[in-house]
């Protein structure tokens, strides 16, 4: 792995380059069974660049996680519009990696053998991808971990895992369900820094859903407020503080406001 081949990250300054991707007036209508169906999103608008890190912030149940599954092509919209490089998404593509909030590892695998699952099914399991899994553990932290299973592992240690699964095949973009929400406080600022060392070293393009106002501002060029379901976007924040970010930032005057204008348009601050 090439540690110098993606440069770093502009917090959320202006960037030239042609949309990666964009969700243009996505609704989804979940249909209950009964009567009464479930209106999940109702309007949802956005294009995102490659190698930017655009975080979804909202309560839980508004709807912010129906629109990370429908970009994966794992839920289908009932309108709208979804690309990913110019190519409609409407069913599971192989250029996006996701990584839930449980880490999903495969029990009867080992570390090496959960990470080269997707190259497994892709068939390009050969040594090329060996030596990025072994690149991409160190990277994390995990070298010499190789050979250890899921039930030896920390739930850090785990997560850490299914983050080199998503990206051992190298994806387009790296759509992360709260992946840090069953953390400890420190394991999460831990996996947060170690989130913002893997995007600067793969240039990954991260869509990321959290409900933690600090968290989506620290990790992002661009944070997008939702409002409560059905989803509309109620606030869309340019996040222009440079990378590389630290502890100390969260301590700027400049995060403060950040985090004031995310709790008002959440209705959590007046």
């Amino acid at each position: 792995m090439d540690v110098n081949r993606a440069s770093a990250p502009r917090g959320g300054l202006e960037n030239s380059q042609p949309p990666l991707g964009r969700v243009v007036n996505a609704a989804k209508v979940f249909e209950t069974g009964t009567a009464q169906s479930v209106l999940a999103v109702k309007d949802v608008s956005f294009e995102f660049r490659k190698g930017e890190l655009v975080s979804l912030l909202g309560p839980s149940g508004c709807g912010k996680t129906t629109v990370l599954k429908m970009m994966g092509g794992l839920v289908p919209a009932t309108s709208g519009l979804l690309e990913l490089g110019g190519i409609k998404i409407t069913k599971p593509y192989p250029g996006v990696g996701v990584v839930f909030q449980s880490p999903t590892l495969m029990p009867w695998r080992s570390v090496i053998g959960n990470v080269l699952f997707p190259m497994e099914v892709l068939g390009k399991n050969d040594a090329k991808a060996k030596a990025r899994a072994h690149e991409i553990l160190e990277l994390v932290g995990l070298g010499g971990f190789e050979n250890a299973y899921p039930r030896q592992l920390s739930g850090g240690m785990q997560q850490r895992v299914a983050l080199c699964r998503a990206i051992i095949h190298e994806p387009s973009i790296l759509l992360m369900d709260e992946p840090f929400g069953a953390l400890d406080e420190l394991t999460r600022l831990e996996m947060n820094d170690l989130l913002l060392d893997i995007r600067r070293v793969t240039g990954a393009t991260v869509i990321f859903v959290t409900h933690s106002i600090s968290e989506a501002i620290y990790l992002s060029d661009r944070v997008l407020v939702f409002s409560k379901r059905p989803a509309v976007i109620a606030l869309r924040l340019e996040i222009d503080i440079a990378y590389p970010r630290t502890s100390k930032v969260r301590f700027l005057d400049k995060f403060t406001e950040f985090e004031r204008k995310a709790g008002v348009a959440l209705g959590v601050v007046k």
